[in-house]
């Protein structure tokens, strides 16, 4: 058990510093996610091994992209973590939290570089963005099964899916 637990720690670890998240928060999220109660600070701190004050910034971090929620359990004073489970949701959650933390402000800024410097190039990568971000807001703002179907879709448009292609035989 524990060598699962330290498994998928360091895959989550991993996948989050791929999306932008800290080492810490993906694997407290990890925890999080697998835990069949929802854990509180001070177990996260003794599942993980890391010091209490990685796992609070560690929360922060996964409470600000809404990847994980707190609950309270009658006449206790400690805040209990919970993480959805689907993980459709997971990612739905992730696409909008880099969405509102890197393609808007990059957005913004090409705005603003395209009103200070007349460049048709700028413009044109403004209009791409702008195109981008309306489709990751439409992404996001889908129900975690929507939100699904839709890249199931978008898979089978491009040729992807979880089907393996056919061999053709050699005559």
């Amino acid at each position: 058990m524990a060598e699962a637990t330290n498994l998928l720690a360091a895959l989550f670890a991993d996948a989050a510093e791929t999306f932008g998240l800290s080492r810490p928060a993906g694997q407290c999220f990890s925890a999080v996610w697998r835990a069949a109660q929802p854990p509180c600070a001070d177990d996260l701190v003794m599942i993980l091994g890391l010091s209490r004050s990685n796992v609070s910034t560690a929360l922060k971090e996964l409470r600000s992209w809404g990847l994980v929620g707190i609950m309270r359990a009658p006449g206790d004073r400690k805040e209990y973590f919970t993480a959805p489970a689907d993980p459709w949701e997971v990612l739905r959650l992730i696409m909008a939290a880099r969405q509102r933390l890197v393609i808007g402000p990059l957005l913004d800024r090409l705005v603003a570089a395209e009103a200070r410097i007349e460049d048709v190039r700028i413009a044109a990568l403004h209009s791409v963005l702008a195109r981008v971000e309306r489709a990751a807001s439409e992404l996001t703002g889908l129900e975690a099964q929507a939100f699904a179907k839709r890249i199931d879709a978008l898979a089978e448009d491009s040729g992807g899916g979880d089907k393996p292609k056919k061999k053709k035989k050699k005559h």
